[in-house]
This record gives structure tokens, C-alpha cells and sequence, in this order.
């Protein structure tokens, strides 16, 4: 196989050995070649070592890792990844769970609204055609979906599921962003990094999946996480009245 490759996935973790190796084989059995950026957060149990063993013995060419000394946070954790895919000169960067909750068989589908239907960035939606979520409690089904509507209702931004991590975006949109100034570090970071795009003047879709709680391994979500993103909104109003935000570049 030609392990060369336009497209990198960038995982985040923190613990999830349980899930490690079986999301990694998941990508790279796909009939289109991704590339993996792991960034962990100083995970004691051990998932950096996961990855490191398959960089060394199987898949040297298309894992990488980063390893960060603590939880440093979601937000800070893609801005690394996005710095170094953009110096690595890929095309298409993504972000994605590790924990199966974001199917690895729709990335093909985020990579053609893309590279093949001219959207720049793409996004894989839960609500975008109902209410798409397994085996999450109600109540976190709620929180999340008013969550998102609060987010319409508050900035006019029209993204059915703001809150999603599921994503493609072209170089373009990353290399235009001034990734130094996204404030948010929770989920927050999700809500803003969309809102920016959408204020530069960046087109997007919505794809929609099937969004499936965890399989193994804990939930690192928490009402903190949420606070931020459900005060942050305002301040993302604020700015989308005043802040000068970067020009549209040239195709």
C-alpha cells in the first residue's frame, strides 16, 4: 500500500488504552489512506505506550505522536495538533474521539464534502437530521442538543450541532485562523473554532452520523466543560459584533 497520504486524523487522549489500538487499526483499515496524530496528555495507564509500540512495529510511516506532560486541556491539545499538521503539509486535518463515539467509517464521508464538494470545512453532525445519539443518558442527550440551540439562538450562527468533534477542515481554514487568539479550552474551543470559520467567511457543512457513547473507558465530560461553553457564547457574540477577524484567502 502507498502509506502517502493528503488527510491526518489528530486523536486526543487521555486514558484510553482500552481503546487505543482498536481506533488506530480502525482508521488505517480504510480503503483510503489516513494519517494519525495522537496527542496525550500524560495519560498514566499507559496509552502512550500503545501508540509507540505500534509506531515501532507496524506503522511507522503514518502514527505519530505527541506527548504532552499533563491535562493541558482539549482546546490546547488540537491547537498543537493543527500547528504541527499544517508544518507537516497536509491538506485535510481532522479531529476525532478515540473512543469509538465518532465512527472511523465517516471519514471518508467528512473527506468528500471537502476535497470533492468544495466545502471547507465539514462537520459531523448529530442533530443535523433529527436527534442521531446511542446510549447516551437523556438527560446529556438534552444538555447537549439545547446546548447547541442555545448557541443559534444567541450568536445567529445556523450550525445545527456546535458543539460536535467530529470534523474535516481544509488547510486553508486552519492556516487563516489565528489559532493563538481561540480562547476556549472545553467544548467551548468546538463552539468557537466553528464560529470563527463561519465569521471569516468559510463554507461548511454538516454530514450527518451517528453519534454512539463510549464503548469502554470513562467519560471525560463534566459540568465545567459545558459552563465554559454555555458563558463563553456571549463572549463570542461580543466578538462577532467587534473583533476584526482574518480576510478570506484566495482559493
Amino acid at each position: 500500500m502507498n502509506n502517502q497520504s493528503d488527510s491526518i486524523v489528530i486523536i486526543p487522549t487521555y486514558n484510553e488504552i482500552e481503546n487505543m489500538e482498536k481506533i488506530i487499526r480502525a482508521v488505517f483499515s480504510l480503503q483510503k489512506c489516513f494519517h494519525i496524530l495522537v496527542i496525550d496528555d500524560g495519560s498514566p495507564d499507559g496509552t502512550a505506550g500503545v501508540v509507540k509500540h505500534l509506531m515501532d512495529s507496524e506503522f511507522s510511516d503514518r502514527l505519530f505522536l505527541i506527548e504532552r506532560s499533563g491535562k493541558l486541556g482539549l482546546g490546547t491539545a488540537y491547537i498543537t495538533g493543527f500547528k504541527w499538521s499544517l508544518e507537516h503539509g497536509y491538506d485535510y486535518i481532522f479531529e476525532m474521539d478515540a473512543d469509538f463515539s465518532h465512527d472511523p467509517n465517516d471519514l471518508p464521508r467528512l473527506y468528500h464534502a471537502c476535497a470533492d464538494e468544495g466545502y471547507d470545512v465539514a462537520i459531523g453532525s448529530r442533530y443535523v437530521s433529527g436527534v442521531n445519539v446511542v446510549n447516551w443518558p437523556i438527560g446529556r442527550v438534552l444538555m447537549s442538543y439545547f446546548a447547541s440551540k442555545y448557541v443559534r439562538l444567541v450568536t445567529g450562527f445556523k450550525v445545527h450541532d456546535t458543539t460536535a468533534g467530529f470534523k474535516c477542515y481544509k488547510r486553508r481554514v486552519l492556516s487563516t485562523m489565528e489559532l493563538d487568539k481561540i480562547r476556549f479550552k472545553g467544548y467551548g474551543f468546538q463552539i468557537e473554532m466553528k464560529f470563527t470559520a463561519y465569521k471569516i467567511g468559510f463554507r461548511i457543512k454538516e454530514v450527518p452520523v451517528i453519534f454512539v457513547n463510549r464503548r469502554e473507558g470513562v467519560s471525560k465530560m463534566s459540568g465545567g466543560i459545558f459552563g465554559e461553553a454555555f458563558f463563553g457564547v456571549m463572549r463570542l457574540r461580543w466578538d462577532g459584533w467587534f473583533r476584526k477577524y482574518p480576510a478570506m484567502p484566495a482559493e
